[in-house]
């Protein structure tokens, strides 16, 4: 495992991707397991090499690649959620964010059982080509078409990964002009020869991927990648029933042939011409659509599919015709320590110049015995040749004086073209045209449609140095409200929303209680999340106020206990306050309340109820007891009696009472009652 491996297993990418295990490495990038921290949900990681970390247009390119590829809402294309640049002390990784696929690729499957059988190969390049169909009508090219991008998930659902990716490695300063990136198995003749690719390039590389699944293997093999790349522009892909080991129709040939021709005005147009030609040569073979099998990914132990790069840095090779001659091979010199050097099967990065290398220069022996004549034309041929080699000389000095005129004069200069209202990558090749350099700016726009280009600085028709560099402001139609997250700080959810170039606003009046979102945080936003809105439009951010209050509820004339209950159930906490005498309230049962019955009361406050009781005494019906049972009757009520009676006797039965029977009082009242005899 290397270092930046070791270094980012087990950290945090811009504090939201963990970075999990290692699921496979290349030559540009490396890929992991991990999850997306915010959204607990598993993705994979790939992180580029750490060259390109300090490089901007490779950075600039990064972003608008992973942006149109995120674009691509298709079941057959790899998901792309996010990209960022993590910047920390120990170094910056550039690192996009991808839906993880469970299964094996398609190198996979070749390697566990070789040739596939047509129906089964013409099911993955159903898949594959849909995939590529989705991409062409978006107006995104591959560029890097090959098993290891060509994934199987469960139930042999073909996903195709990497998209752009070819493209932005092309832009860093790690590469230049006279470098092509690619696969060299599967490049087509124009990416060789010129660096040149549309969604013919596509077709061609799927067509050598045809050829590989009904055989077993590419067309063109090599020790080196130069000798690849070569036979590429120069031979014609034979026909893959020629290296099959079992019989392949003549149809499947034809299929091949028509997808491989190095002119690509005679492929299909794209990648639905293929789909809709390969569809057709399966109903005339009479070929039933045929599950795809799901292999594990090798060489690890689990299940999850390799979203990665297997071969080493993009090969650099300058262009090929068909006219150069088979070059004379050099031996390449050593790779970087602890690169493992690769074959033309994997992404590489070739120089143009390896592929100009020398003819071999026929050598013939001297002549010993030559007549005068054959001295005579021998000496005719060198004058020749020395006026041809001055006249060369004299045409070359010619031709530097009048450059280094024009250069001086005009040459330097180039005027910015018209590009509004253009689509971004028509307005990028017209900057290209003339000679200059430029970077993309999104911005929000209310009239502008998405993709259309709203302005370049400097203005239109400005005159410019040549390769200078030029901004153009792409729209990015109108803004869409934000999804804040419930529970999401004000500041942050205002980043969001002036992010999108409109205004965050905070009503009081709107906001509102809430159960679950703490006060304070963020309840939503009025447009609701995702609504489309015109620029510089107010957002207003509700914020929460926490639960809502409780209302005490009523409990007067309630029996103590009873009471106790029912302020518990509602979430308050009774305590008992000391007795009352009610007139009106028997004794044991509640009074009132503090707070009183239905005050409100704030859910984060103070929840405890004081609880007040009656103390009062019923006075009991005391006619016809003895004064003795009257005397205990009032005793054990808490109150005190006064017997009297006729002559002074106190012995008798009592026939009145000076408090009325059923009449509440305080406890100690005294009752007088009147006894005979």
């Amino acid at each position: 495992m290397g270092t930046q491996s070791a270094n980012l297993i087990g950290g945090l990418l811009e504090q939201r991707y963990r970075v999990n295990t290692l699921l496979a490495r290349g030559g540009m990038s490396t890929v992991y397991r991990g999850v997306d921290t915010r959204l607990e949900r598993p993705v994979a990681i790939k992180v580029m090499d750490p060259r390109f970390s300090d490089d901007q247009s490779f950075i600039d390119r990064f972003v608008r690649e992973a942006r149109t590829a995120a674009q691509l809402h298709h079941p057959g294309v790899v998901g792309v959620y996010d990209q960022g640049v993590d910047r920390s002390p120990e170094g910056d990784h550039v690192f996009l964010v991808m839906e993880l696929v469970d299964g094996g690729t398609l190198r996979d499957l070749l390697r566990e059982r070789g040739a596939l059988t047509p129906a089964l190969a013409l099911a993955v390049l159903e898949g594959v080509l849909s995939a590529l169909g989705a991409a062409h009508r978006a107006g995104l090219v591959h560029r890097d078409v090959k098993p290891e991008n060509v994934l199987i998930g469960r139930g042999g659902a073909i996903k195709v990964a990497d998209f752009g990716l070819v493209r932005a490695m092309a832009s860093a300063n790690t590469t230049s002009d006279d470098m092509i990136l690619g696969t060299v198995a599967y490049l087509s003749p124009e990416q060789v020869a010129t660096g040149a690719s549309d969604p013919r390039s596509d077709v061609y590389s799927a067509g050598i991927l045809l050829y590989e699944m009904l055989t077993g293997q590419p067309p063109y093999s090599g020790d080196n990648p130069i000798s690849v790349a070569y036979r590429h522009v120069n031979d014609d892909v034979p026909p893959p029933s020629e290296a099959a080991t079992g019989s392949i129709p003549p149809a499947l040939d034809d299929l091949v042939l028509r997808a491989t021709r190095r002119d690509p005005a005679l492929r299909p147009l794209d990648a639905d011409a293929f789909l809709a030609e390969a569809q057709r040569t399966a109903l005339g073979l009479g070929i039933t659509p045929t599950p795809v099998p799901m292999v594990a990914a090798s060489p690890q132990p689990d299940s999850t599919i390799r979203v990665r790069d297997d071969g080493p840095p993009t090969e650099k090779f300058s262009p090929i015709t068909a006219a150069t001659p088979a070059p004379t091979l050099m031996a390449p010199p050593p790779p970087p320590l602890g690169q493992q050097s690769m074959g033309p099967m994997g992404t590489r990065a070739m120089s143009r110049a390896d592929l100009d290398a020398n003819a071999v220069t026929a050598r013939h022996a001297p002549i010993r015995d030559q007549s005068p004549a054959d001295r005579y034309q021998q000496q005719r041929t060198k004058s020749r040749r020395a006026f041809i080699i001055w006249m060369s000389v004299i045409v070359v000095l010619a031709a530097a004086v009048a450059t280094a005129a024009w250069w001086l004069g005009t040459g330097q200069w180039s005027l910015v073209p018209t590009v509004k209202g253009l689509q971004e990558q028509a307005a990028e090749q017209k900057i290209r045209d003339a000679n200059l350099q430029f970077t993309i700016k999104q911005v929000g726009s209310n009239d502008v449609a998405p993709g259309l280009v709203v302005d370049v600085a400097p203005g239109e028709q400005q005159q410019v140095q040549r390769g200078s560099s030029v901004t153009l402001s792409v729209s990015k139609g109108k803004p869409t409200v934000p999804n804040v997250q419930p529970g999401t700080d004000f500041a942050a959810a205002q980043k969001l929303i002036t992010d999108e170039g409109l205004q965050a606003l905070q009503d009081q009046s709107k906001d509102n209680f809430s159960d679950t979102v703490p006060a304070g945080k963020v309840l939503t936003t009025l447009p609701a999340p995702g609504t489309q809105v015109p620029l510089n439009s107010a957002v207003v951010v509700v914020l929460s106020k926490g639960a809502a209050p409780k209302k005490v509820p009523s409990v007067v004339g309630l029996p103590h206990d009873q009471a106790f209950q029912v302020l518990q159930q509602a979430g308050f906490q009774p305590v008992d306050g000391p007795a009352q005498f009610s007139d009106q309230v028997d004794k044991g049962k509640v009074i009132s309340t503090s707070p009183d019955a239905g005050s409100s009361v704030a859910s984060d406050g103070n929840k405890q109820v004081t609880v007040v009781v009656s103390n009062a005494v019923v006075v009991p019906d005391l006619s016809g007891m003895s004064a003795e049972d009257a005397t205990n009757t009032l005793k054990g009520l808490g109150l005190n009696i006064d017997v009297q009676g006729f002559f002074g006797s106190k012995h008798g039965k009592v026939f009145s009472q000076d408090t009325p029977p059923g009449t509440r009082v305080k406890p100690g009242t005294k009752i007088t009652v009147q006894v005979f005899p």
